[in-house]
């Protein structure tokens, strides 16, 4: 069955890549580049399923989620984001998004969050975090505490700023 679906990602090729991928699955697919234009898209069209980047150029999806949520209550929304974290995820849901995955996410992968389901051969035994995704997730803990601010996050770690930098450009693996 086709869906309404509304893409909102400040990168205008991924979005298109993306529609283009989605509409051939037969989906009726929107593009919002920026923080203005989602707003606008979902006031004057209601909208299945809404893929959300979570960063919009200088805006936060997560600032965005509380003002598109009431024109679009029955939507299901699924953050996509290269820099994943715990916090972050946990935040998203609690305002309001129905999913949440790490880019690359492929469009089986997206299609199945939108979707709420996951294959069983899929699922794979949890296995413990490493010391470098647990520093990075403490990390990113507290850079969400702090608003984002990079200099307040260096102190509250009692790391340089410097430091804090290279780390943050650093992405470990999942595990």
């Amino acid at each position: 069955m086709s869906k309404q679906i509304l893409v909102i990602d400040d990168e205008e090729h991924f979005a298109n890549v993306l529609a283009r991928s989605l509409s051939r699955y037969e989906h009726q697919v929107d593009i919002a580049t920026g923080f203005q234009q989602a707003i606008d898209a979902v006031k004057s069209k209601q909208y299945d399923w809404i893929s959300l980047d979570l960063r919009l150029g200088n805006d936060s999806g997560l600032k965005l989620l509380p003002e598109i949520r009431p024109f679009c209550s029955t939507s299901n929304i699924v953050v996509l984001t290269g820099f994943a974290s715990i916090p972050t995820a946990v935040e998203a849901i609690k305002l309001g998004a129905s999913n949440y995955l790490h880019k690359p996410a492929t469009v089986k992968e997206l299609l199945q969050a939108f979707e709420g389901t996951t294959p069983e051969a899929e699922i794979e035994e949890e296995q413990p975090m490493s010391v470098e995704r647990l520093e990075w997730e403490h990390i990113q803990r507290v850079l969400h505490e702090n608003d984002g601010n990079i200099s307040s996050t260096a102190r509250a770690l009692g790391m340089h700023r410097r430091t804090l930098q290279r780390k943050l450009q650093k992405r470990p693996s999942r595990t």
